[in-house]
């Protein structure tokens, strides 16, 4: 596969993915000490196996499919949250992602301080932070309870402050996952806004939903993940409506 940085932002070769899941579960004392000499009893899930992608740059993609078929796995992998038992994900340029609400938050700190720990994460320097501090904190709506230790904050408020955070760090790939469905309806329109802008600025996007009107209304192409492997992948009215008929 020939890899381009002019063409690409990110490219998936032949990964597998797998998981050891271990049968065991001690919880009495006896069996903890039988569990130390059955530790072998685990069983490998094959989560994905041999996927293939090519994202161009300004592609904005939805990975779709039932719970369990890879999607978020996927995600994870192209952050390198975590890695292939086989094959290789390159990506070419700043990324950001949105994968696990509050991932890489600090419960005792308060949203402003965590503003500044998530974007440093994200690459940005403290001078570069210092300049979209207020845009951050502007477009997340909660300049109330910004000093605010955010174990205090509901969900809604922890997908505020993670979505306002990573679209500001100006990055090149942005990678989001469920979380858009937390919070209350007048945020999730915003964010979706927010990124049809970002769409129109030629971001390449990758996002992961079970909501098809939004796949319709933000991606032009989608790809179909089935029990760890790709069933369809191209124009995203084609491929919804096969996804539909065949999950009714």
């Amino acid at each position: 596969m020939k890899e381009s940085k002019e063409d690409y932002k990110i490219i998936v070769d032949n990964v597998d993915k797998n998981f050891n899941v271990y049968l065991d579960k001690a919880n009495t004392i006896k069996e903890k000490l039988l569990f130390l000499f059955s530790r072998n009893r685990r069983e490998k899930r094959e989560v994905l196996q041999g996927i293939n992608v090519e994202i161009k740059e300004g592609e904005v993609v939805a990975l779709i499919g039932t719970n369990g078929s890879g999607k978020s796995t996927l995600l994870k992998l192209m952050t390198k949250i975590i890695y292939p038992n086989k094959g290789k994900i390159t990506t070419y340029g700043k990324l950001t992602s949105l994968l696990e609400l509050g991932a890489g938050f600090h419960p005792d700190f308060s949203g402003r301080e965590n503003i500044y720990f998530n974007a440093s994460i994200f690459g940005l320097t403290r001078k570069e932070i210092d300049e979209r501090l207020e845009d951050i904190i502007e477009f997340s709506e909660l300049r109330p309870f910004i000093d605010n230790p955010v174990r205090t904050y509901s969900s809604g408020m922890y997908m505020r402050l993670a979505f306002s955070v990573a679209i500001n760090v100006d990055a090149d790939i942005l990678l989001i996952d469920e979380i858009l469905s937390v919070g209350d309806e007048h945020f999730q329109n915003k964010c979706f806004e927010k990124m049809l802008e970002l769409k129109k600025q030629g971001k390449t996007m990758v996002f992961v939903t079970h909501s098809m009107q939004s796949v319709k209304r933000l991606c032009d192409r989608t790809i179909w993940l089935y029990n760890g492997k790709i069933k369809m992948d191209g124009n995203t009215e084609e491929v919804v409506e096969e996804y539909i008929k065949e999950t009714k």
